[in-house]
């Protein structure tokens, strides 16, 4: 009886340990447009996450700034056992006066923006956001601000 408890015990360790193994590669893309009072918001930083619930923590795919223009262009992969879901937070301060920190919006890429793979089949387009304003569930971050 010993001997089989042990045995389940190990077996499921290895099956934690390797779970990432079960896995596969999933993709996505994004592009978009940030504004700031009607001006291109350059140097804004933005980042590819897949959002991730419970203990697992949110796997970064990929992270940029926008260019002069306020564009930005994103592309990323990683390594799930379910479909992904991917969602881009963007790290500004627009419209923010001496507020400390950075304002941080997040929109989530929809799921048939999801590639199997490495390489992302389609791109998203968040088309051109404003960030003047406030945004629903927007928060501070003390933690990306540009470099």
């Amino acid at each position: 009886m010993l001997s089989t408890t042990l045995l389940l015990a190990a077996a499921a360790a290895l099956a934690v340990q390797n779970v990432s193994a079960i896995g596969f590669d999933q993709s996505a893309a994004v592009v978009g447009t940030l504004m700031c009072q009607g001006r291109p918001a350059g140097n804004v930083k933005v980042k590819l996450y897949d959002d991730d619930t419970g203990p697992d923590l949110d796997d970064l795919m990929a992270e940029g700034t926008t260019d002069s223009q306020g564009r930005f262009s994103l592309s990323g992969w990683t390594d799930e056992t379910l479909t992904i879901d991917p969602k881009v937070n963007i790290y500004h301060d627009c419209d923010d006066g001496i507020m400390p920190c950075q304002r941080r919006i997040t929109i989530f890429v929809p799921s048939s923006y999801v590639s199997s793979g490495k390489n992302p089949t389609k791109t998203y387009n968040a088309g051109v956001i404003e960030l003047a304003g406030k945004f629903s569930g927007e928060e501070r971050d003390c933690f990306n601000r540009r470099k």
